[in-house]
């Protein structure tokens, strides 16, 4: 198959809201990070992180390659605002994860649609995993204390979370737009707090701002999904 052809069968998965909200928020984006005198590297980081949204949320394995590039970007300007803990969950998990992703996405894949088969945690495994990432969070915040991180808190229950949100990604839990939802907002009100204290990295806040509103819309839309 043509690439040209391969786009088009893919556009006709994805409704005329979720293409407009898309490329309005592409749009949006670049020119805020202009308007801003914005980091370029930030720039990359947004447009490949709510690429890599957009299409996990509609279950396309290559979401995950777009991840990959937006990963090591994220890494680094994480690690420029002192956020040691996302430096190391994006870089020593993330990245491995959506490589691991791939390769069991592409085990679960209902070929017709070219989207993955999603699942659902029951109650039991709700409880463990909630209890064993409290823990974590704790055991992260205490290691931040120790090496003088910023917002040691929020930065610690960010990189718990995720962890749990990416293991919950990979297992195509439907769960993970709950874990996801709290994650992005906590991130929008870190990165936010940044950018008031004079950090050039708008287009790190807007990336998170988005991914929220894209993570309530998954939300539904998975729950839907499943019930029909």
């Amino acid at each position: 198959m043509k690439l040209l052809d391969y786009i088009k069968s893919e556009i006709k998965f994805f409704n005329t809201f979720e293409k407009t909200f898309y490329i309005s928020v592409i749009i949006v984006i670049i020119i805020s990070s202009f308007a801003f005198n914005d980091s370029k590297i930030a720039l990359i980081s947004a447009l490949c992180g709510i690429t890599y949204t957009f299409f996990a949320g509609k279950g396309k394995v290559y979401a995950y390659y777009i991840g990959l590039i937006g990963t090591a970007f994220y890494c680094f300007i994480a690690f420029k605002n002192g956020f040691y803990g996302n430096m190391a969950l994006y870089g020593l998990y993330f990245f491995p994860m959506q490589v691991i992703g791939i390769f069991n996405w592409k085990k679960h894949l209902n070929k017709e649609k070219n989207q993955i088969f999603k699942t659902t945690l029951k109650t039991k495994e709700r409880f463990l995993y909630f209890a064993s990432t409290a823990f974590l969070a704790f055991i992260i915040y205490q290691i931040l204390l120790l090496n003088g991180g910023k917002s040691p808190i929020l930065d610690a229950f960010v990189t718990a979370f995720s962890v749990f949100g990416q293991l919950l990604t990979v297992k195509r839990c439907f769960e993970q737009w709950i874990v996801w939802s709290c994650v992005n907002f906590v991130c929008s009100v870190m990165w936010l707090t940044a950018c008031i204290n004079g950090a050039h990295y708008f287009a790190t806040l807007l990336m998170w701002l988005v991914y929220f509103a894209v993570g309530i819309y998954f939300l539904f839309a998975w729950k839907k999904e499943m019930k029909n």
